[in-house]
């Protein structure tokens, strides 16, 4: 696919900015900084490349609004708020182009059973399943080999990419995206042992996913051992994470790639976790918690608290332990050198003694 814009397409597609000077080609591709070439797009968001942009060829570049710098000959800036954001709208418009929505209909060996119901304006993929009782929304699309099981419900405006499941009496709402190998209420992991044998407790409930959530991909969001697992309007969840059964996540939460949950945990809304952390069960971690990377949080979090670590304090506190760590070697090298020291200075106090 190839793209051509001129700067004033891309101020169009982006809804706002003020153009600075006049690119001598369209834009036909997407670089960064150092990369760009006459013909590319890039983007200065992290002030930290900011010295990189005096010497890129890019013909057009987003720039914050009080970026201080103008571009060269046969170059362009579009100032804007945010550099970042507007660059993803750009890349949106790229994405429907690269990926354009299927036309509805039914492939022929989409198996759909007696009893599903699906809008007609819905895209069927090759080899999907549909399981009686399960209903498929307005424009949702489902690439080929998905699962979606009995009494399950999707709604409109999904787009379920290829090998992803939605288990049993499972909902999705609307503008739901899962990437490929997501599974919607996989069991809980639920055990009890007895007389030296792991009995499984079985799970009864669901797992809920509110509208324009997105989950990526070989994701697990578990169904709940009863009642639900509820996922928040809005929420994003990276790759690789575990969300284990009757957890309740807010409203546009961030959870990155490779984060545990263990079970019957709460998060309020607006909370961030970094990847590789883990949460132990039945905590309720507070709106606008921000959870560092690697962390290990085993109690309860008031709102707003901003933690890192494991176990996790808060995040000031992790941020000089760190450093205290980094210090020990030399405190124990310290330390040793004393004692050696005063075990001479005792030695030689002793003998002196004797002497008199």
């Amino acid at each position: 696919m190839r793209i051509a814009y001129k700067v004033e397409d891309l101020v169009h597609l982006v809804g706002e900015g003020r153009v600075e000077g006049q690119p001598a080609q369209l834009v036909t591709s997407i670089a960064s900084l150092k990369q760009a070439q006459p013909g590319d797009l890039a983007f200065l968001s992290n002030l930290k490349y900011k010295a990189d942009v005096a010497a890129s060829r890019a013909s057009i570049i987003l720039v914050p609004e009080d970026y201080d710098g103008h571009p060269a000959e046969g170059q362009a800036f579009v100032r804007l708020a945010k550099p970042s954001l507007a660059l993803a709208r750009i890349c949106r418009e790229i994405e429907r182009l690269l990926w354009p929505k299927p036309p509805a209909g039914v492939h022929p060996s989409a198996l759909i059973q007696s009893g599903a119901q699906v809008d007609a304006s819905a895209y069927i993929g090759p080899l999907c399943v549909i399981e009686s009782g399960a209903q498929i929304g307005a424009g949702t699309v489902l690439q080929a080999q998905v699962y979606v099981g009995r009494e399950a419900r999707i709604g409109p405006d999904c787009w379920l990419m290829p090998h992803t499941a939605v288990m049993e009496y499972c909902q999705l709402g609307r503008r739901v995206r899962l990437h490929s190998g997501v599974v919607i209420g996989s069991d809980g992991f639920g055990y009890d042992t007895n007389k030296g044998l792991h009995e499984k407790i079985p799970q009864i409930g669901r797992a809920v996913i509110e509208d324009d959530v997105e989950i990526g991909a070989n994701t697990a969001i578990d169904r709940a051992r009863f009642n639900e697992t509820r996922i928040g309007e809005g929420s994003k969840i990276d790759n690789l994470v575990q969300i284990a059964h009757n957890v309740v996540v807010g409203k546009h939460c961030l959870i990155t790639a490779q984060v545990g949950i263990s079970g019957s945990t709460i998060l309020g809304d607006y909370v961030v976790i970094g990847g590789q952390a883990g949460l132990t069960g039945h905590l309720h971690i507070g709106s606008q918690t921000m959870i560092g990377a690697q962390s290990g949080v085993t109690h309860d979090l008031e709102a707003k608290s901003y933690v890192r670590d494991s176990p996790a304090m808060p995040y000031m506190i992790a941020q000089k332990v760190h450093v205290l760590k980094s210090r020990l070697p030399d405190l124990f090298k310290r330390v040793a050198t004393l004692e050696e020291t005063i075990g001479q200075l005792g030695g030689s106090g002793t003998g002196s003694q004797r002497k008199k």
